[in-house]
């Protein structure tokens, strides 16, 4: 069975049964007049995945015939693991998850769609005054296990500032409970990401520890499993046209991508001023563009040699193999 890859169970593995065999390349297209796939679209519900909730919600896709069903969830890690599931053909995250995902189940960037180093945090309580990264020795530290913000932590900004694993007791959490958590004190800080760390500061829950931006940037990547863009370079080409739409409408109109994306929130019961929610968004860089390894290559290296050291994987993938830069380049053609 070809896409029995390290990581995945014969459960995963026999979901890909019927999928077809991806060819080395993953970069044919089907004739135009073929009719579009289909998609399935994972995304995460805190600011990272809400240029991707825009797009949908646009009509962007519909004007260019694509459908799609959405798939959310708190973070993106959640996405790999059902995409690596093949529950879910195309999603967002960063390098870290990236790596994990292509180790598990084969999943390949097909764009660089945002840039979010700024939009994480490292938050404590107000009322414990913490002010650097060494005063979380000790301390219970809410964060998302296994995401790309919670490896980050763990092994490359914590290490940085000289702690080790056993300095701080980590919380599993999901980051959209973590602000209750604050609230409630049963942990004392969080690696978070906005909104939350935004309505956590305007309501003087928390203060600002650190935020990723000094850390790393944080590259995040429209991601597809290895079958979609085998099969369905056509779809690809087009959705990825539809992101060069809306990411001119956040350059162009941005009070409608605001209005829109405010509106997610306020449905989900969130209590924030529109000041803080554009705080929050301010923070998200959108521009989807080709990936490239000539940029990437040094980055994603650095990430994959981390999570080597924390056999997170068992090896370092081939980033040519991973990052497929034909579809964007047809779709910016």
């Amino acid at each position: 069975m070809k896409f029995l890859r390290a990581g995945m169970t014969r459960r995963q593995a026999l979901a890909t049964v019927g999928a077809g065999v991806a060819a080395a390349s993953l970069g044919g297209l089907r004739p135009a007049s073929a009719a579009f796939e289909m998609i399935r679209q994972g995304y995460q519900t805190n600011m990272w995945g809400m240029p991707t909730y825009y797009l949908m919600h646009s009509g962007l896709l519909e004007k260019r015939g694509l459908k799609f069903k959405e798939f959310p969830v708190p973070s993106g890690n959640l996405t790999m693991q059902q995409m690596v599931a093949r529950q879910v053909d195309l999603g967002t995250y960063s390098g870290p998850s990236l790596i994990i995902g292509n180790a598990r189940g084969g999943l390949v960037a097909i764009a660089q769609i945002e840039h979010v180093g700024r939009t994480i945090r490292v938050m404590g309580r107000k009322d414990l005054n913490l002010k650097k990264v060494e005063d979380l020795r000790g301390k219970k530290v809410a964060n998302q296990v296994g995401s790309s913000v919670g490896n980050i932590f763990d092994f490359e900004l914590m290490p940085k500032h000289g702690m080790k694993k056993s300095d701080w007791h980590e919380i599993r959490m999901n980051v959209n409970d973590m602000v209750s958590a604050l609230v409630a004190k049963t942990v004392d800080a969080m690696v978070c990401v906005e909104p939350y760390n935004a309505i956590a500061e305007a309501k003087g829950i928390a203060t600002t520890i650190v935020d990723y931006s000094e850390v790393d940037p944080l590259p995040v990547f429209m991601v597809s499993t290895p079958e979609f863009a085998e099969k369905n370079g056509d779809t690809l080409v087009e959705y990825l046209k539809g992101w060069m739409d809306a990411a001119k409408d956040f350059k162009n109109n941005y009070d409608h991508v605001a209005d829109t994306i405010f509106k997610f929130y306020g449905s989900k019961g969130y209590d924030m001023s529109e000041t803080t929610f554009k705080d929050a968004l301010s923070r998200v860089e959108v521009n989807p563009v080709v990936p490239s390894l000539d940029k990437l290559g040094p980055y994603l290296e650095g990430h994959a040699k981390v999570l080597l050291k924390a056999k997170k994987i068992k090896k370092i993938p081939d980033f040519s193999k991973v990052v497929l830069p034909q579809f964007m380049k047809k779709a910016t053609a």
